[in-house]
């Protein structure tokens, strides 16, 4: 995994050949016209896809909504309104058609993080992700989006949080008890997509929990200061703190703990950061349920540290995400704001995971403010951000059920952004977003349009063919944990912000 970081060409004392990223200034030819229109590319023909859209069953689905529905100004015009540099005014009512692309486009990225993770308990590869970083995107389909994987993510566990994390039960395991991949950072390289999105955008997906609602049991509404910088009263959710910067200490511990959560996404930002100074950058931060929440604390943490204003200028830091938890209390909020974070926030109105932690004092409560200031009143939460709620009975393709992993399922969320056209307007797919993919992990599919549910799986389960002629699971490359330069440029924020 050397090789997903001496792309980022630097001149420090542990830089090494660069050969991953492409050189500056580099026009290249556009891998795939559909790059322009990226929910209107053709579904990848992997041994993942389940292609039901030349069924008889399918006839009853409406063709997408007329283009006239399009915004005719270029993306690259209006990127920061995209953005939230308006908190997304007059953009989600009736929702822009850019909005909506660019929400789904960043979605899926979300959802790679759930399709390329190993969550089978009898792997012995069990919490990591399936493909190596350079084949990530081309193995799930996404190889035109004009992005490069540049560095994986882990998160290090604690024994106080048992439903966070999946965890082999093979004997034969052979990877961390106590570290899960958590996601990746990605960087937008395609010159064609550079000029198309209006900047060079830096992605941040997280992973969220693959053990469906279980870990909400671990959220005990203990809050705690956040410390990143000097200011005792912004406080979270004490298990996302743990998650986002727990390491193990000891020399002899694992490889992949050697460093938080925390130090791997800042520092792999500040690379990025010092290899493309001088050009627009963006940095736009995703997730689903967990990962929502370390989506939040992440774009807040880059904030608070000033990783986003290099040498006096500013680089947005957008949030878009998916069936998120409360994070932090008031204060957190207040402070988000005033870092001018901005984040959409997009919800199932039935979904029970974004009404979590703070039930009764929330953002809705009106004494809220004073029971934080005059009390200290320590399980006070509030949402950060504009919400963007969605209803899965408006959608005909959806079956009426109490199911509450269907209500959380980020597929279905996609699903009911690609026909959401603003409040109380008639529910039309926008895209050929296929239908299908609702049903990968969940039933959600009424049963006329013939996919079966959770459908999304490898081939064989993974089993392939020895030369023997035998069943095995085929070995994985073992895979470097950190680069040998993350300690210097975490080093290096955290001198910037003292």
């Amino acid at each position: 995994m050397a090789s997903l970081h001496s792309s980022l060409n630097h001149k420090t004392a542990s830089s090494q050949s660069h050969h991953f990223l492409p050189p500056l200034n580099t026009t290249q030819t556009p891998r795939n016209l559909n790059l322009y229109f990226p929910n209107k590319r053709k579904r990848d023909r992997s041994k993942h896809a389940i292609y039901i859209t030349s069924c008889s069953t399918l006839s009853s689905i409406e063709e997408p909504a007329a283009a006239a529905d399009d915004d005719p100004r270029p993306l690259h015009q209006i990127w920061r309104e995209i953005q939230g540099e308006n908190d997304w005014e007059n953009l989600l009512d009736p929702m822009n058609p850019h909005l909506r692309r660019e929400i789904i486009r960043y979605g899926e990225m979300a959802q790679s993080c759930y399709d390329s993770f190993d969550f089978d308990p009898h792997s012995k590869y069990c919490g990591t992700c399936k493909y190596d970083p350079a084949s990530f995107f081309h193995r799930l389909g996404m190889a035109g989006r004009g992005y490069t994987l540049t560095r994986y993510l882990y998160a290090t566990s604690n024994i106080n949080l048992p439903n966070f994390f999946q965890k082999s039960s093979s004997i034969g395991s052979i990877w961390s008890p106590h570290a899960n991949w958590m996601g990746y950072v990605a960087v937008a390289t395609d010159e064609d997509e550079v000029r198309r999105l209006g900047r060079r955008d830096v992605v941040v997906a997280w992973r969220g929990t693959v053990t469906y609602l279980e870990w909400i049991h671990d959220l005990k509404d203990i809050l705690r200061p956040a410390h990143f910088r000097d200011d005792p009263d912004v406080k979270i959710e004490s298990g996302f703190f743990e998650l986002y910067t727990s390491k193990e200490k000891e020399q002899s511990a694992c490889a992949f703990c050697s460093f938080s959560a925390r130090e791997q996404v800042l520092a792999e930002l500040r690379r990025i950061i010092h290899r493309f100074r001088g050009e627009d950058l963006s940095i736009t931060i995703t997730g689903h349920s967990l990962g929502a929440a370390l989506a939040l604390l992440s774009a807040y943490d880059v904030a608070e540290v000033k990783l986003n204003t290099p040498l006096g200028g500013s680089i947005p830091i957008t949030v878009f995400s998916f069936a998120g938890p409360r994070v932090g209390n008031l204060k957190f909020k207040e402070r988000c704001d005033e870092l001018g974070i901005k984040v959409l926030r997009v919800v199932n109105v039935h979904d029970r995971v974004p009404t979590v932690p703070g039930i009764i004092t929330n953002e809705k409560f009106q004494y809220q403010k004073y029971l934080e200031d005059a009390m200290s009143f320590p399980w006070s939460y509030a949402h950060v951000g504009v919400e963007l709620g969605l209803d899965h009975t408006h959608s005909p393709y959806l079956k009426k059920t109490k199911d509450l992993r269907c209500a959380h399922n980020l597929e279905a969320h996609l699903h009911l952004l690609d026909g959401y056209h603003g409040k109380g307007k008639r529910f039309r797919l926008a895209s050929n977003r296929d239908v299908a993919l609702v049903n990968k992990s969940c039933d959600f599919l009424k049963a006329e349009y013939g996919v079966p549910p959770n459908w999304w799986q490898d081939e064989h389960k993974g089993m392939v063919r020895s030369g023997e002629g035998r069943w095995v699971v085929p070995e994985r490359p073992r895979m470097e944990a950190h680069p040998a330069d993350t300690a210097h440029h975490f080093e290096q924020v955290i001198k910037y912000t003292k």
